[in-house]
């Protein structure tokens, strides 16, 4: 088999990594891109129209400005529209689908990584990696019974589908919060169970809290707090209540379970970089992103691993790119901080 050489190997074609593949574009640097699917694949699930919490400004890459027809936030398909948009402008080689099945460290200190693209395998020996493969690659999951029925879904899909449909969300974060009022205003009749007393004002949009609340006093929007699912049936899903013990049967003919997602740390530990014992986010030098394994760097929210209470976002991971590139030249390594410390998301 065919061995292909390059400098620096990039997998992940997420904002963040398409934003440093344009940064080693300008500095001269040989690079492969590679991405298992499609570019920012994780933001084609979201629900048609779903909007980003994060203004314009924040969540646009490469100097790129990101602007919108009416100069409210970015919707799903506004800003995937943008990253193909970036992606043609600056005529990124992404190879996409090709996932990265492999990687060794050899004895010269570069890597070797094996992809199976749908031709068959590859392979390419580069000197660095860079890992941008992103912090939501999958959704968490409860492991109850019926949780992979056909009506129950970890994603929340166009809410016309939900139309006078029974439908439960189980969560109470953001994703949750905006998904019960999507589906509400679409004409479902909506009940929500989360494991908390109450929704936490610190994790919940200032704008969907207020909406929700005034929803749930009336029963409109019907809610079991201190509960969680133990069962999900064809027509139901038992709820326990976490003080009490008692268990409560709510008819549905959708199951949302919007419990929040997880990273994909597989290549990480095929590499042999240190993880978190309960996030599995890498070990890393913050100053140039090098992770625990020489030559190998992380570069987007795959720093935080998979988190608990979200601190990495699009906005306050631009500088990543900088840092790399930094580190890869030979450059001092930058000294600024984030330009959105405090992020939106």
């Amino acid at each position: 088999m065919e061995v292909l050489e390059t400098n620096v190997a990039l997998v992940g074609a997420g904002p963040i990594g398409l934003e440093l593949a344009v940064a080693l574009m300008r500095a001269g640097i040989d690079y492969v891109h590679l991405d298992a699917r499609q570019i920012g694949y994780t933001i084609s699930w979201f629900a048609p129209e779903t909007r980003f919490f994060s203004s314009n400004e924040r969540i646009a890459i490469a100097g790129v400005p990101l602007q919108t027809p009416d100069q409210s936030k970015a919707s799903r398909e506004q800003y995937l529209a943008y990253l193909r948009m970036v992606v043609t402008m600056f005529d990124l080689k992404v190879r996409t689908y090709e996932p990265v099945t492999g990687i060794e460290r050899q004895r010269d200190g570069g890597f070797m990584l094996t992809t199976q693209p749908q031709t068959g395998p590859r392979r390419y020996r580069a000197r660095r990696v860079v890992l941008a493969t992103g912090g939501t690659a999958r959704p968490r999951t409860l492991g109850i019974p019926g949780e992979t029925l056909p009506h129950v879904t970890h994603y929340l899909g166009d809410p016309h589908d939900y139309f006078r449909r029974r439908v439960v969300v189980v969560g109470g974060r953001n994703s949750a919060v905006e998904g019960a009022l999507r589906c509400y205003h679409a004409g479902a009749d909506v009940t929500i169970s989360y494991r908390g007393a109450e929704f936490d004002r610190e994790r919940i949009k200032y704008w969907l809290l207020p909406e929700i609340k005034s929803l749930m006093k009336p029963g409109r929007i019907k809610s079991h707090f201190n509960t969680q699912p133990v069962e999900i049936t064809p027509s139901h899903m038992r709820i326990r209540n976490i003080q009490d013990g008692q268990t409560h049967d709510i008819p549905a003919d959708v199951v949302l379970l919007l419990i929040g997602y997880e990273a994909d740390m597989s290549l990480f530990r095929m590499a042999g970089v240190e993880l978190d014992p309960t996030t599995h986010a890498p070990r890393f030098n913050e100053q140039t992103m090098e992770t625990s394994v020489e030559g190998l760097y992380v570069a987007g929210t795959a720093a935080g691993g998979t988190q608990e209470k979200y601190v990495l976002f699009i906005e306050n991971c631009h500088v990543h790119a900088e840092r790399i590139v930094a580190a890869l030249t030979g450059a001092p390594a930058p000294t600024s901080a984030p330009t959105f410390e405090r992020p939106e998301s």
